[in-house]
């Protein structure tokens, strides 16, 4: 007869031990790497969804600035990492700022460029005078660079200055010289006045430094400053086609200005084209007025001549020859303009006797020089002078709303064109002896309308940021579940087939035993009622559904084995 352990298995669900003892040696090495994958993809899933997105802190600094700011970084217990190509640090999406204000704050980065804080350290023992005087010119070379620097347009500049050695020798000196190359950002340039700037600086922060003896270049190799001499090159042409342009768009902003408001905006177009002259000239003229009236006139020099026997008193020779009469006349007085006086004698004998010969052979002449009335004018012309304008201006048709709500487009009439070409002629100052033109034609306008599609859903940059935020845990769900399904499951199906098919077969053997017993069917009937059947049976209660189902065919069968087990009497 059998013991009570031999319907044991029958009742009792099977352990993972006897699970895993019944799949073969494939299907376990195939179970034990689906749990190890699976549980791979959890952790670096879980490891991935906490990584914190890395943003650029500084990009292409220098090695000094980078190996200070690295060490910082260290200081600060801030998690970095260099970009590809090493020439960026980047940090952690949410520290980029904080980072950025404590490393500022810190003076961090410097910059490459180095200024006075050379002279700092320049104060060592045993430096020459040569190295004290380059020493000072490369802190001033930096210094210029980070102002320049400073400028929105300037991306990056660098100051090469040329200072000679003074000597004792005033007119053997040499001037200081300056270069300058600048680096421009994108899409941006330098104008005249910038330019001047920059110039104006260099030649201010260097003594006795002409602004002509700067040169500045692009990051092209393109001379951007005037050479000395040479106004009115082709250094100028930027200027002038500057100066070209805005006289255009000063025109065309008026027109558009002044008939907006009877038109109504989007109603109009206006281009304005401008001929300036820019020669330079320069003219000298010398005007001489007609000879003005004695009165008027101012004497520049006057020469009177009188010759013969009686000019200027000189007395004819008279008298006795002799000591007497050879004496030296006495002193005369003769005016400019007086009347010719008789000559007086030595002794004032011989003048009495021949009064006739004081007026015989005289001659007198005057030469009067008058200061001339000129004028002389220099003019030199102005450059930027218009020349000519011309304008060309077209006016959409006027849109009317009728009764019903449709729209018409009717043209305007030509009284009021007439009115709008004289308001377009008084803006750009028209001047006809100049050549000037100006046009004004009234046309429908034709647009055709752009229809702006929305984004897609998939396209907004919300739902962008959103979906990369849930990549890695939702594609590690996904492959967790891959995992699960295709190597994890198999091998948990094959292990509860196995596991049943031993129960089944174990129970069906139990039962063939008991079959061929004598048992009282009341001992086994009464335990078995209060069983109830449960939804899902597993393989015990399979095993145990099938004991009833002998006790129910056979029940004396049943109740002489029970009758055995109590009695503890070996089956025959």
């Amino acid at each position: 007869m059998p013991s009570a352990t031999a319907l044991a298995p029958i009742a009792l669900n099977p352990t993972l031990g006897q699970r895993l003892a019944g799949l073969d040696r494939t299907q376990k090495l195939r179970l034990t790497m689906g749990v190890a994958l699976l549980v791979v993809v959890g952790v670096v899933g879980l490891v991935m969804g906490r990584q914190a997105e890395w943003r650029v802190l500084y990009a292409n600094l220098a090695d000094k600035d980078g190996g200070a700011i690295v060490a910082q970084l260290s200081q600060m217990n801030v998690p970095y990492q260099y970009a590809a190509g090493g020439n960026a640090i980047l940090v952690p999406a949410d520290k980029v700022y904080d980072t950025r204000l404590k490393l500022a704050s810190q003076g961090l980065p410097k910059g490459a460029v180095t200024g006075y804080e050379l002279m700092d350290t320049a104060n060592r023992f045993g430096m020459t005078q040569f190295q004290e005087r380059l020493t000072f010119q490369r802190g001033l070379e930096g210094e210029l660079t980070r102002s320049i620097q400073a400028l929105s347009s300037v991306s990056s500049a660098r100051v090469h200055l040329a200072l000679p050695n003074q000597n004792g020798f005033f007119r053997d000196q040499q001037k200081p010289s300056a270069s300058v190359v600048v680096g421009m950002n994108t899409g941006r340039t330098l104008d005249r006045s910038q330019l001047a700037g920059i110039i104006h600086l260099v030649s201010s922060s260097v003594p006795e430094m002409d602004p002509r003896a700067v040169s500045v270049l692009d990051d092209t190799g393109k001379l951007l400053s005037t050479p000395p001499g040479d106004g009115t090159g082709a250094a100028n042409d930027a200027e002038q086609m500057q100066r070209v342009q805005q006289i255009e768009q000063l025109y065309s902003s008026r027109i558009m200005d002044i008939l907006e408001p009877v038109v109504g905006r989007q109603n109009v177009r206006a281009q304005v084209s401008a001929e300036l002259d820019f020669s330079q000239t320069e003219q000298t003229s010398e005007q001489f007025k007609p000879n003005q009236t004695p009165d008027s006139s101012a004497i520049r020099s006057q020469q009177i001549l009188e010759s013969g026997a009686g000019a200027a008193g000189v007395s004819a020779p008279s008298g006795v020859p002799g000591a007497v009469s050879n004496q030296p006349p006495g002193a005369t007085t003769a005016p400019i303009n007086g009347a010719a006086q008789a000559p007086a004698a030595a002794n004032g004998a011989n003048g009495a006797n021949a009064p006739g010969n004081a007026s015989a052979g005289a001659r007198k002449e005057s030469i009067i020089n008058y200061e001339l009335d000129k004028t002389v004018r220099v003019v030199r012309a102005g450059t930027g002078a218009i020349k000519r304008i011309s304008a060309a201006v077209v006016i959409n048709h006027q849109t009317t709303t009728d009764a019903k709500g449709k729209t018409n487009t009717t043209p305007i009439s030509d009284a009021q064109m007439e009115k709008l070409t004289s308001l377009v002629r008084e803006t750009v100052g028209y001047n006809k002896e100049r050549g000037d033109s100006v046009n004004v034609v009234n046309a429908p306008f034709t647009s055709d309308k752009i229809k702006t599609e929305p984004v897609p859903v998939w396209q907004q940059p919300a739902l962008l940021d959103l979906l990369h935020s849930l990549a890695w845990p939702v594609g590690t769900l996904l492959f967790g579940a891959l995992v699960l399904q295709g190597m994890i499951r198999p091998g948990l199906k094959v292990m509860a087939q196995s596991v049943t098919t031993r129960t089944s077969n174990a129970g069906a053997s139990a039962l063939d035993a008991v079959e061929s017993e004598q048992p009282e069917r009341p001992m086994l009937a009464a335990p078995t009622a209060s069983v109830s059947q449960p939804a899902v049976a597993t393989p015990g209660e399979l095993a145990l559904e099938d004991a009833r189902k002998l006790t129910r065919d056979n029940p004396a069968a049943v109740a002489n084995i029970v009758k055995t087990w109590i009695n503890g009497e070996s089956p025959a």
